[in-house]
């Protein structure tokens, strides 16, 4: 019996098409778990990117506190703003930088990376510093504890200071805001680190209270274990000398400085940790991306 050609043709034609069936079954779930890996890795990817970028947002209103918050009194004796402006000038290095990475990770996430890092480090170092962490080291950074108190505690420096306190008349204007107020009314009210210390003798003095800037001595005997006493010794009811040359004048004005300052090392550590770990998310989600998504 001979063979049908035709039915020879159509078994030819039909296992190529079995075979195409079969491949497009395969690929239908490798594409949509390729869809649903992409998906996925979108999900991750973006809220980073967004997250980095708020992140460096304090960066920025960083920088305006810098450039326009009032400088403390006195502070220029000490070249401190220039340290200031330096410090400003550097976060907007940072934020420019921390931004620019963001928007071009997928064409260089490597080279983003380092170059992200780097001053995020000097960030790093550089608030360490003004928190002082370096212990005897600090004393060579600029606006740290140990800097600020050995330039404070200078005589040459320090008689600069007390003219520069003397010459914003903060004694004079608690005098005013206090005139009418009676020795048991003057002890109640709050009082700055520089008016306690500079323009009012130190409470274990006891002496007796006249006005904010006018003590009169009591014939007591003094505590010789007492932190302050020479300072009882050093006031005087001259409007030029009062307490002005007092260690408590010292450590109230070192103890604002220091308050500023140690506020912004905070600020620089907390910052650059948080862009790094940010940053090498970010990186990390990138890669992934790349070549596993």
């Amino acid at each position: 019996m001979a063979e049908n050609p035709n039915l020879a043709e159509a078994v030819v034609v039909a296992i190529p098409e079995v075979k195409n069936e079969v491949k497009l079954e395969f690929d239908e779930p490798k594409m949509k778990e390729a869809k649903s890996k992409l998906q996925m890795n979108h999900h991750i990817v973006l809220p980073l990117v967004i997250f980095s970028f708020f992140l460096s947002l304090p960066i920025l209103f960083g920088i305006i506190w810098l450039f326009y918050v009032r400088q403390y009194d006195c502070e220029v004796l000490m070249n401190l703003p220039k340290l200031q402006i330096g410090i400003a000038i550097g976060l907007i290095i940072v934020f420019f930088i921390s931004n620019v990475v963001v928007y071009f990770r997928s064409r260089f996430p490597v080279l983003g990376l380092l170059l992200a890092m780097v001053p995020l480090i000097i960030m790093f170092i550089v608030g360490l510093g003004l928190v002082g962490s370096y212990k005897m080291e600090a004393r060579g950074v600029p606006g740290s504890p140990a800097w600020l108190k050995m330039t404070v505690h200078d005589d040459e420096t320090w008689n600069n200071i007390k003219s520069c306190i003397y010459s914003t008349k903060t004694c004079n204007n608690l005098i005013s805001r206090t005139y009418m107020l009676k020795s048991y009314d003057f002890t109640s009210i709050k009082l700055s680190s520089i008016e306690s210390g500079c323009c009012s003798p130190p409470s274990l003095c006891e002496m007796e209270f006249i006005n904010a800037t006018f003590w009169r001595k009591v014939n007591s005997p003094i505590d010789d274990s007492a932190t302050f006493d020479k300072d009882c010794d050093l006031w005087q009811n001259e409007e030029t000398v009062l307490c002005y040359n007092c260690h408590a004048c010292k450590e109230g004005y070192l103890r604002i400085i220091e308050g500023k300052w140690s506020r912004l090392g905070t600020f620089l550590v907390t910052m650059s940790l948080l862009l790094m770990i940010s940053h090498l998310f970010l990186f990390m989600a990138t890669m992934w991306e790349k070549y596993v998504g």
